[in-house]
């Protein structure tokens, strides 16, 4: 025990609260957000619910159907989308075609309009392909028209508006055994063969709704933070929400995107009440231009050695130099390996096990409380910075970062009306109600988030059928079964970009990109060997459904004692369609080493070329 103090005082200095009591709360706070739901407390979008999925942003463009065949259809376009269509242009495929709900390319950032959006990773890392475009962003952390407009350009860089179907929406996907192509159909009537599939839907795609009694019954304004109504609140996404000023908003949900939207809402309303169930936690985010002198000196190779040093970092690995030096890379330094480093150069010993794992701990005790004391801080009122104190451990919950969130609560029209973990009771003609109150509003805002923890089919909106008629909800109903997250065996041609057991990053761009690279590997080792279709075997999918399997406990007990959110599938261990179930254990360092010593070997294990 005493040895376990000098590795904590080495490395943390004194420590000035007690752990045990810290646990003890974060675990209170946990329970009293547990549901036995979990997931089932959201409504899917469809149905009645249907208009919260319509594109408020660009009218309906009328065109004939399309009846014709490609080489290489990419659903989806957006990063995914855009990577892989990207890719398959540099290595000469020419008749591709992206398939795409929106009215343009950019997906999340197509959708997310709302008023403060921008990213929560630094620019110079997330917006992909920066080099092949000579393109360096205006600001450490780009706002949404930014990415929009790059997004935008890497589609007419690659030419991928040449033959695009924008404004459609996939509605079916069947193999052909005959022909050994897929049969794609559209909500606009189109009917068109491809010979290989990259589904490229992106991991947080589709708008959910919180189940709460009476949803259906406000008299009022009301529309998802992914499809804002500027014709309604005024303003761009730069904020001065004009037509809010003699309106009462309302806002459920207190995540990553209403810590942006929340400042330009209470900025503009005559009266704004921010419904909470959870508060997150939020950091120091000091964006900033671009220094024009840095962007001079960058040398080619720039942006990916960027990536690699900042995805290396927050994967708990090691670098001479922090090239990025942020929110997130300094969470990762104290929290992961970096810190256990630290500690054995500082005694002179390796750390045991025991003693990394309380490192790590009380690490995370000590940064949260550095959260919680800038909460106090910042906030005026001592009973509404309490209530946004989050009280859990730092990755429970997507970390935020903000310099205009807290301060938003010191306004006179703002008000925090925190539900003490349970949430809002109900919905009625005027407004809604927590703990047999009543708040009468104009407008309600749903910053709820996407469909996470539902089955792959559902967050697709519909379902794929392979070979023999094998419907893949229908195959992957007690969990996915992939060879390296990309291919399934039974559904040939066909490939998975994004979180299907796969990397899960906090760059997400950086998994995008690898999967990009692999998969234009597998469709020119086809060219190369004159073959016409593609398919993960059996034995190559059991090998990598074991793998998966070896490395899933990682992780496990840590997020059980999370406070409920879509990272521990709403405090609910064991869900096969869970975020972190399609996670891959060992990390995305060891995954990208996988997926190039596969490719490094050649003779692509697992997979069999026709």
């Amino acid at each position: 025990m005493n040895e376990l103090k000098e590795v904590l005082r080495a490395t943390l200095g004194e420590i000035d609260f007690d752990p045990n009591e810290l646990k003890a709360r974060y675990l209170s706070e946990r329970d009293k957000r547990l549901r036995e739901d979990a997931n089932d407390q959201y409504i899917e979008v469809k149905g009645d619910f249907s208009n919260y999925v319509d594109d408020p942003y660009a009218e309906r463009i009328e065109r004939e159907p399309v009846f014709d065949e490609v080489e290489i259809a990419v659903i989806g376009g957006g990063f995914g989308g855009l990577m892989m269509g990207g890719r398959l242009r540099e290595a000469g495929y020419e008749d591709l075609r992206v398939i795409e709900q929106g009215g343009d390319f950019g997906g999340t950032w197509y959708w997310n309009r709302y008023p403060g959006a921008m990213c929560d990773v630094e620019s110079y890392c997330y917006l992909p392909m920066l080099e092949e475009l000579n393109y360096v962003p205006k600001h450490k952390y780009s706002f949404a028209p930014e990415i929009m407009a790059h997004s935008k350009n890497i589609a007419k860089h690659y030419r991928l508006y040449d033959n695009a179907l924008l404004q459609t929406t996939v509605t079916g996907m069947t193999w052909d055994d005959a022909d050994e192509k897929w049969v794609i159909e559209t909500n606009r009537g189109d009917r068109f063969k491809a010979r290989f599939v990259a589904m490229a839907n992106g991991p947080l795609s589709r708008p959910k709704l919180p189940g709460i009694p009476g949803i259906d019954s406000f008299k009022g304004h009301t529309f998802h933070t992914s499809r804002w109504d500027y014709d309604y609140t005024g303003g761009d996404s730069a904020g001065g929400l004009n037509k809010l000023a003699d309106k009462k908003v309302g806002i459920i949900g207190t995540g990553a995107t209403a810590v942006q939207c929340i400042p330009h809402l209470g900025d503009s309303a005559e009266q704004l009440y921010v419904f909470q169930r959870t508060p997150s936690s939020v950091d120091v985010r000091n964006n900033r231009e671009t220094d024009p002198q840095w962007r001079e000196s960058l040398e080619p190779g720039w942006q990916e050695r960027r990536m690699d040093n900042f995805n290396i970092l927050v994967s708990g690995g090691d670098q001479d130099e922090d090239l990025v030096a942020d929110g997130w890379t300094d969470i990762f330094r104290n929290l992961t390996g970096v810190a256990a480093k630290t500690a054995s150069r500082k005694l002179g010993r390796r750390l045991s096990s025991v003693e990394k794992g309380a490192l790590m701990e009380m690490a995370d005790y000590k940064k949260m409380n550095t959260v919680r004391a800038r909460t106090d801080a910042i906030v005026s009122d001592s009973e509404t910075a309490e209530k946004l104190k989050p009280w859990y451990r730092q990755f429970c919950k997507r970390p935020c970062f903000h310099d205009d969130y807290l301060p938003t609560f010191n306004r006179p029209n703002v008000e925090l009306v925190d539900t003490a973990g349970r949430g809002v009771d109900r919905v009625t003609e005027n407004g809604v109600v927590v703990d047999g109150q009543e708040y009468e509003l104009d407008c309600l805002i749903f910053a709820t988030g996407f469909e996470v923890g539902t089955s792959y089919t559902r967050r697709a909106g519909y379902d794929i059928v392979g070979k023999g008629g094998q419907v893949l909800s229908e195959k992957w109903t007690d969990g996915l079964r992939t060879l390296h997250g990309l291919q399934t065996n039974g559904f040939p041609n066909c490939f998975f970009l994004g979180f299907t057991q796969s990397a899960v990053t906090v760059n997400v761009p950086q998994s995008l990109k690898e999967q990009a690279r692999h998969v234009t590997y597998i469709l020119d080792q086809i060219k190369a060997r004159n073959g016409k279709t593609v398919e993960a075997t059996e034995q190559g999918e059991l090998d990598w459904v074991a793998e998966m399997n070896s490395k899933a406990k990682m992780g496990e007990q840590f997020r059980a004692e999370c406070t409920p959110g879509y990272y521990n599938n709403e405090g609910k261990t064991g869900n096969p369609n869970g975020f972190f179930s399609f996670a891959y254990g060992a990390g995305p360092l060891r995954f990208f080493e996988i997926l190039q010593e596969w490719r490094n070997d050649g003779t692509l294990e697992g997979c069999e070329i026709r």
